[in-house]
């Protein structure tokens, strides 16, 4: 059985994350890093893949769940006949070893409980050797160990790790699972979970702190951030897409893809919105890890990187796992590693020009960098791409690629304009202006009166809802005007945006609502003042939020279910930056 991928909430420790059903159960935990084997994989396959259970023995009425406040310490509450007991999971700032601590509380009665830890290392394929200890057990295979220390008193049953106890009111008794490597390990710390708990709630609640968003939907952008913050490889700097692989756009489908990748275009929209919150230091992390990770010939950039800044990301099936909803094949790398996507410029400039708009000082690499992929953007900006959807298909004159260009020599002028960067501003002015008139005369379809998917077509495509956002062309232009009636008319469904129409020049036969594509949707509107209309929509995405204020990839109106990679960041960047433009447009009516 596959739960909704909404009954899922994430804990992490800005290394790895792990995801947390209703019903208790950890279905997916990678270690320790993000793009790690899991240990625990029933997220894609079932409790033999791998799991950890702490759940109430007796018929559970409700269950309630929450975030403590400005943390991502997750308290699930279970309401049954015997009582009410709370779980608090949660996964400490890394030290030495990844850990994750649980935490039973009684509140009421006294309630039966029942503890199973299935751990399968490698995408649970591997049962590995397990041994008892004073404290509770170890489990090797090969070069990953963990350690169960707990309150409980467990024992092994058909290559599980069981417990069965009942926590009266005012109990509360702990558990936790420690990776360490199986070589060369330093020794445990002391076990001490209440003291964990405490340094943990401290350590979000002072990042959060730092919050520099004071609108209207503080709640929700604030969960926005926070997630964002643990989508951060802290090692690094990188920025992960999301935590999971090959949750599908659509159950049943072969569009599951691996997302524990840093891809350089989100990364960018990320850090612009970590920037916009207030989180300086995310940004100088992330601009070091570019460095480090696109260092060398500009035409070897990649699109995307690991969260070492790892290059090879190939693409392989794991034939063991069904999938999410028997959604196959699992797919673990990425093989649009290898695609050209002219768009990642422009991204990458706008990033290090809004680290300058900051207040962080120039980085001389960085910016030396930029300027060979500046010469780089000349040389290729001409050409055909697969664009920002990662089309499987012929590479095509992608009309939001060639803007996106155009943004890469905007930005470039402007840091030297605005921050006396080094760089030849002369040839990038006339580079500009030679790309923005080329997007206007072929981007630009008159027979539909809207900018279109590629130079040639009739294609409506919501990747150029961003012209606006990019300062391309002001929302009020009569062509952008037309583009938003055009996208209106062929992508939006239900109060939902789709990227593109599926079926057409071998696109996918269907496709599911891009959640990042409507918060565009919303910023064009009120941008074109509609605001109204543009709250409306917020308002909308704000209640497919699951009930600890999450967002997945997309989602399918006629189901009312999310889909795809969870969480995901596009879709925090997209509530994050409609929010500011909303709070924006009211200050400016008020003014």
């Amino acid at each position: 059985m596959s739960y909704p991928i909404e009954d899922y909430a994430m804990i992490g420790d800005c290394q790895t994350a792990a995801l947390i059903c209703r019903n208790g159960s950890i279905d997916w935990l990678c270690l320790p890093r993000f793009d790690s084997p899991a240990c625990f994989a029933a997220l894609l396959g079932n409790s033999e893949h791998g799991r950890w259970l702490i759940a109430p023995e007796v018929e559970v009425k409700r269950v309630r769940r929450r975030y403590r406040e400005d943390t991502l310490i997750l308290e699930t509450t279970f309401e049954t006949a015997a009582g009410v007991v709370n779980l608090i999971d949660f996964m400490p700032p890394r030290a030495e070893g990844a850990d994750l601590v649980r935490i039973v509380e009684g509140v009421s009665g006294a309630v039966p409980m029942h503890m199973e830890l299935v751990i399968r290392f490698d995408y649970g394929r591997v049962v590995p050797w397990v041994s008892g200890t004073r404290e509770g057990i170890h489990a090797t295979a090969g070069p990953d160990t963990l350690h169960l220390r707990s309150d409980l008193s467990a024992k092994g049953r058909d290559f599980r790790t069981v417990a069965s106890f009942t926590v009266q009111a005012g109990q509360r008794l702990a558990s936790e699972l420690l990776w360490t490597p199986t070589y060369g390990a330093a020794a445990l710390p002391k076990f001490d979970p209440e003291h964990t708990l405490q340094v943990t709630e401290q350590w979000w609640k002072e990042w959060s702190g730092k919050s520099a968003y004071k609108g209207r939907w503080r709640e929700a952008v604030q969960r926005s951030l926070i997630t964002l913050k643990a989508l951060t490889y802290s090692s690094t700097g990188g920025l992960v897409a999301a935590p999971t692989t090959s949750l599908p756009e659509l159950p049943g489908s072969v569009r599951n893809w691996d997302y524990r990748y840093c891809w350089l275009r989100d990364a960018a929209f990320t850090l612009d919105a970590l920037l916009a919150g207030g989180y300086r230091e995310e940004a100088r992390a992330w601009r070091e890890w570019l460095v480090n990770s696109v260092a060398g010939s500009p035409a070897q950039m990649q699109i995307m990187y690991g969260v070492g800044g790892e290059r090879r990301l190939a693409e392989w099936e794991v034939d063991w796992l069904p999938g999410y909803a028997n959604s196959s094949p699992v797919r673990i790398g990425n093989a649009a590693f290898v695609q050209r996507q002219l768009d990642i410029f422009g991204e990458v400039m706008e990033a290090l020009y809004q680290t300058l708009e900051s207040g962080l000082h120039p980085d001389q690499n960085a910016w030396h960098i930029a300027r060979e992929l500046l010469d780089y953007v000349e040389e290729v900006w001409t050409q055909p791409d697969e664009g920002i959807w990662e089309m499987r298909s012929p590479q095509q004159h992608h009309t939001h690629s060639k803007v996106m260009c155009w943004v890469a020599l905007d930005r470039a002028v402007k840091a030297v304009e605005r921050h006396g960067v080094p760089g030849d501003v002369r040839k990038w002015r006339e580079l500009r202006d030679r790309i923005r008139q080329d997007v206007l005369d072929k981007g630009f379809n008159a027979s539909v009166n809207a900018f279109v998917q590629s130079y040639g077509s009739t294609e409506p495509d919501a990747s150029l809802l961003l012209l606006p956002l990019v300062k391309f062309l002001p929302a009020g232009d009569p062509r952008m005007l037309g583009t938003v009636r055009f996208i209106e008319r062929h992508l939006l469904r239900d109060g939902f945006v789709a990227r593109y129409r599926p079926g057409v020049n071998g696109l996918p036969p269907s496709e599911s609502m891009f959640i990042l594509c409507t918060f565009w949707y919303a910023n064009n509107l009120a941008l074109q003042g509609r605001g109204e209309e543009a709250r409306a929509i917020f308002e909308r995405l704000l209640e497919i939020r699951n009930d600890v204020g999450l967002l997945s990839e997309d989602y399918d109106p006629a189901q009312r279910r999310l889909l795809g990679n969870f969480p995901q960041a596009f879709s925090h960047v997209g509530l994050i930056n409609t929010a500011r433009i909303l709070d924006q447009q009211q200050q400016e009516s008020k003014a």
